[in-house]
């Protein structure tokens, strides 16, 4: 037998040392841009802040979550179903009922009330969902004008001889409007004080509700609630140099009621409903009922525009707007004689 190799065939040993052909190395990733990178590392950023800042807030509201109670010797009457807190001022006279506006009380008026009560027996109330009231929505106009009608019967006021001035500030102009336009016969005169009654969609934007959220809407009220320097700031901005200084009763007057159990949530409610008001069409029909009407605006009042007091006297069938030189939108704080002296007017009206 041969057994000459051929040269195509490799000795058996060589094959079997032959080592096997390498494959190509992978090759190495591409480094990761810099943009890409940062976008990465501020997203981890943010993802711990908002952990850190959740924490944060839900602690900070469990250490605040004691409520403050409201003060003693408070005087409370049924109206409409709604346990309601008022004051009075004067034991004689012609009855005048003061409707606050938003986020105020009955206490916004302890300039003013006194002034009248020299001539008149004067009431102001809390609106549901402000001051020491019951907090009880929806924030509406109408359900707010059914809890005013209702305080008129629960003092008894109304009926002959009885009927009383209805004095409005601010978005309190649209429930003594609707009052007026609901019960025309028990009214004897209407103010709209600092306030055009309109429904002009003023409030937080709509969106908002979507970024305050809990926990951090509770902190940012409570922190802002707690600050001394923020609360005269907005009150000065509203109110002017004729206002009073804020001491401590003052600050008190206007933060303890935000501080109330229920207030913060019928403080969202509100927020939500926006400042209630009426269409131009529906206030318009003040115009065609019997009750005396007045408009009277701070004359530096910059919440409305410089034409709206002569637009709202228009709107409603009352005399020209009586202007307070000054006066900004807390006209009965910063001018209380002007707005007294506006009132008493209107009264001189109604007893013709």
């Amino acid at each position: 037998m041969d057994h000459t190799r051929t040269n195509e065939e490799p000795a058996p040993d060589v094959l079997a040392g032959t080592p096997p052909a390498e494959e190509p190395a992978p090759a190495p990733p591409a480094p990761r841009s810099r943009p890409r990178r940062w976008a990465r590392r501020t997203a981890l950023v943010c993802a711990a802040l908002l952990v850190a800042v959740t924490a944060a807030s839900f602690a900070y509201n469990g250490l605040t979550s004691d409520r403050a109670a409201p003060p003693p010797g408070l005087t409370y009457v049924e109206a409409a179903g709604i346990h309601t807190r008022y004051e009075t001022w004067g034991t004689a006279g012609p009855p005048v009922v003061l409707v606050h506006g938003a986020f105020e009380s009955a206490g916004t008026w302890s300039r003013l009330a006194p002034l009248l009560a020299r001539d008149h027996r004067v009431y102001a109330l809390d609106l549901t969902g402000s001051g020491y009231s019951e907090r009880s929505g929806p924030y509406t106009v109408d359900h707010f004008t059914q809890q005013l009608l209702g305080f008129l019967d629960a003092v008894r006021l109304g009926g002959p001889g009885e009927r009383p001035i209805l004095v409005g500030h601010s978005s309190g102009a649209a429930m003594v409007a609707e009052a007026a336009l609901r019960a025309p016969g028990r009214i004897g005169g209407v103010m709209l004080l600092d306030g055009d009654a309109l429904d002009t969609g003023a409030g937080p934007p709509p969106a908002l509700r979507y970024v305050l959220i809990d926990p951090y809407r509770t902190t940012l009220l409570r922190l802002g609630l707690g600050s001394d320097w923020l609360i005269r700031t907005v009150y000065n901005a509203q109110c002017g140099p004729g206002c009073p200084r804020l001491d401590g009763a003052g600050l008190d007057q206007w933060r303890r009621p935000l501080r109330v159990a229920g207030a913060e949530g019928a403080l969202w409610s509100m927020l939500g409903e926006g400042v209630p008001g009426m269409s131009a069409d529906r206030l318009a029909g003040l115009r065609r009922v019997e009750p005396p009407k007045a408009v009277v605006f701070g004359e530096r009042d910059d919440v409305f525009s410089a034409r709206t007091p002569a637009e709202t006297a228009e709107r409603v069938g009352a005399p020209a707007p009586t202007l307070i030189p000054g006066a900004r939108h807390l006209a009965m704080i910063s001018h209380p004689d002007a707005v007294a002296a506006a009132v008493e007017a209107l009264a001189g009206r109604t007893a013709r």
